[in-house]
This record gives C-alpha cells, sequence and structure tokens, in this order.
C-alpha cells in the first residue's frame, strides 16, 4: 500500500501521505498499532516516514522496542549521536558499547539501547562455557583439560570417534572435550568475548541457533572430509560466531563505530589462524600413542561457513529486512541439504569405501 505513494522507489513517503493513509484505513489496524504509529507521524522531524519501520511494525517486529523508542522520549529520532550521551551509568555505558560493537546503524543503536533491558541476560554462552569447559572436565573428568597425548583420550562417551558415528548425541556432545589447555583457553576467550555482546544484542535464540548449526555442521564435514579422525573441542560453533560478527563488521565498514575496528579484526584473525594452525599441525603430527589418531581440524571450516552464510544473515536481520528474508531461506536450505547429504554419508559411504578406521576405544 505504501509503495504507491513511493513511485521513485527510495523507501520513504512524506508525513503528509502517511497521515492521510493512517485516516483512511486507521480503523483497519490494531488500536495499540495505530497509537504507535501515529506517535510516529507526530513526533517524526524529517518530513518522512521509512517503509521498513511500517513493515516491522505491522509485522510484529521490534514493537515493543519502537514504542518504546517513540512514546518514551523519543531517542530515535533525536538528531544526537548515541557517544554523545552524558551523565550515563556503568551499565548503559557497557550497553552503549554493546551497541556499537555490533550494529552498524546509529538508527537500530539507539533502538537496541533504549529497549534492552538484560532480562534475560546473555545465560546461553555463559551456561555452555561454564557447564561444558570447567564443570564437566574439572569434576567429572577430574582434569580440566583432555590430553590427546593420553592413550586413553578416545575412551570417553561424549567425544567424536567414526567407529561410533551410530551414536548420534557425539555430533554435539564433542564440544565438552579440548585438546589441550591452550585449545580450551583460545577457545573460551573467543566465545566470551565475542558471543556474549552478540547474545545480548541478537538474543539466545538466535546465537544459540548460530553457534549448535556450527557445531553440527563441524562434526558433519569431519564425517563427509576426514572420515577417519575424531573430533573434540568446540571450534565449530566459535568459529561460526566470530566469523559471522567479522563478515558483517566488513560489511557495514563505514557504519561500525566500534574503537580499533582493524586492529580488534586483526587480534581475532590471528587467533583463529594460530588455533587453527596448531590444530592442523596436530592433526598430522605423528600420535605418541598409534594407531589412536589426533583429532581432525575439518570441524573449524565448517563453523567457518556456517557463520558466513546462516550466520551473516541472523546478525543483519536485526532490522528484519525484507530482502534478508529470502537470503535466510536459501542458506537455511543450503544448510538442511548439507546435514541430509551428511547423514545418508555417513550410512552409506563408509561400507562402501576401503577404509581403514582406528579401533573402536
Amino acid at each position: 500500500l505504501l509503495s504507491q505513494f513511493d513511485p521513485d522507489n527510495t523507501g520513504y513517503i512524506s508525513t503528509e501521505k502517511f497521515c492521510t493513509l493512517l485516516q483512511r484505513h486507521g480503523s483497519e489496524l490494531d488500536p495499540h498499532k495505530l497509537e504507535v504509529l501515529l506517535a510516529l507521524a507526530d513526533s517524526n522531524s524529517e518530513g518522512r516516514i521509512c517503509y521498513q519501520d511500517f513493515v516491522n511494525l505491522m509485522s510484529n517486529k521490534r514493537s515493543n522496542s519502537f514504542r518504546q523508542a517513540i512514546l518514551q522520549g523519543n531517542r530515535r529520532l533525536c538528531s544526537k549521536a548515541l557517544l554523545e550521551e552524558t551523565g550515563l551509568s556503568l551499565s548503559q555505558r557497557l550497553i552503549r558499547h554493546v551497541a556499537y560493537e555490533t550494529l552498524p546503524r546509529e538508527i537500530d543503536r539507539k533502538w537496541y539501547y533504549d529497549s534492552y533491558t538484560c532480562c534475560p541476560p546473555p545465560w546461553f554462552m555463559i551456561t555452555i562455557t561454564i557447564v561444558a569447559f570447567f564443570i564437566y572436565n574439572g569434576v567429572v573428568l577430574d582434569r580440566f583439560v583432555l590430553q590427546v597425548t593420553h592413550p586413553l583420550y578416545l575412551k570417553n562417551a561424549l567425544l567424536y570417534h567414526p567407529q561410533l558415528r551410530a551414536q548420534a548425541w557425539r555430533y554435539l556432545t564433542y564440544i565438552f572435550m579440548h585438546a589441550g589447555i591452550e585449545h580450551l583457553g583460545l577457545n573460551v576467550v573467543l566465545q566470551l568475548l565475542v558471543g556474549v555482546p552478540l547474545e545480548m544484542v541478537h538474543g539466545a535464540a538466535r546465537i544459540s541457533f548460530v553457534y549448535l548449526a556450527g557445531v553440527v555442521a563441524g562434526s558433519l564435514a569431519v564425517s563427509v572430509a576426514d572420515m577417519t579422525a575424531p573430533v573434540v573441542g568446540s571450534s565449530g560453533g566459535v568459529y561460526a560466531l566470530v566469523s559471522a560478527h567479522l563478515a558483517n563488521i566488513v560489511m557495514n565498514w563505514s557504519g561500525m563505530k566500534c574503537q580499533f575496528k582493524l586492529l580488534r579484526m586483526a587480534v581475532a584473525l590471528i587467533c583463529m589462524s594460530f588455533e587453527f594452525g596448531r590444530a592442523v599441525w596436530l592433526r598430522f603430527h605423528p600420535s605418541a600413542y598409534p594407531p589412536c589418531p589426533h583429532p581432525s581440524f575439518v570441524a573449524h571450516l565448517g563453523g567457518v561457513m556456517v557463520g558466513i552464510t546462516l550466520g551473516v544473515i541472523i546478525l543483519r536481520n536485526y532490522e528484519q529486512r525484507l530482502q534478508d528474508q529470502t537470503l535466510w531461506w536459501i542458506f537455511l536450505s543450503i544448510y538442511v541439504i548439507f546435514v541430509l547429504f551428511a547423514i545418508f554419508w555417513n550410512i552409506f559411504a563408509y561400507s562402501l569405501l576401503d577404509l581403514k578406521l582406528p579401533p573402536p576405544p
């Protein structure tokens, strides 16, 4: 309907035409939405209304933060940049910092700043870090890290092993084990420094989906491309989050206002490259206890592929742009096809190929 008033396809219509639409069709709208739309029209000082804002509201996306931004101070429409706000408390400065770290548009940063309540807190990344890395390794195994130099390291019910690939839980639970203290430490640091701010902005549902999709893609990629190797570590999920975040920064370079963004990207890439290089070296290094093989590095690559496809769309999708919906379904379909292919590969390929698999633990 609004496109009829935007013949040049600019994405905006004048406030006057927008008010005419509200008068003509206001009786057909939900009273709550009509109230917010009227507030938007009355408060807008730019003389135009964004079509995407209208779509977001009508499709129940961002309506709570939309209402708060307009009806409680109208911060979103204020010309003052969020960085210029003074007199903020420590928690408000933290929220502002997270907004500038993860969102490329000032309008979205203000929207997030107004609506964030820390309820619920970023529980997923914190919980999976504490439970997976410290409680299980420290209490259950009586050690804080799974050392692959130990001859019994494969005797564990959680890591992925090609001989035990029929035990489906191993495609997920391998993230609870790590190949050395450096493997554990680097994953924990990246997971908390990148994952927690992303979860604060995008919510536990989206971030957990990207993380777990990277985990599953990592183990399935190993079962297809490195069929004789076991897998340990959460690098698939961590690399999915980090690669999605870095790709989002690159694609929105001019809009990202985080401090030292070039240096931060360089440090992240160096850390990821170091950990990946260590994994490659370990995979091809002769095992101290043959025929026990070292873990595969292919899970890292599976996580990266999930991050730059599904992850990028989810992180860009804060404002629910219409064109992103099509890409989301395309990438999701590709991911589902890959998962189905890998399942059939695991069922049939191992019996058809003459492979010398390591003995079951």
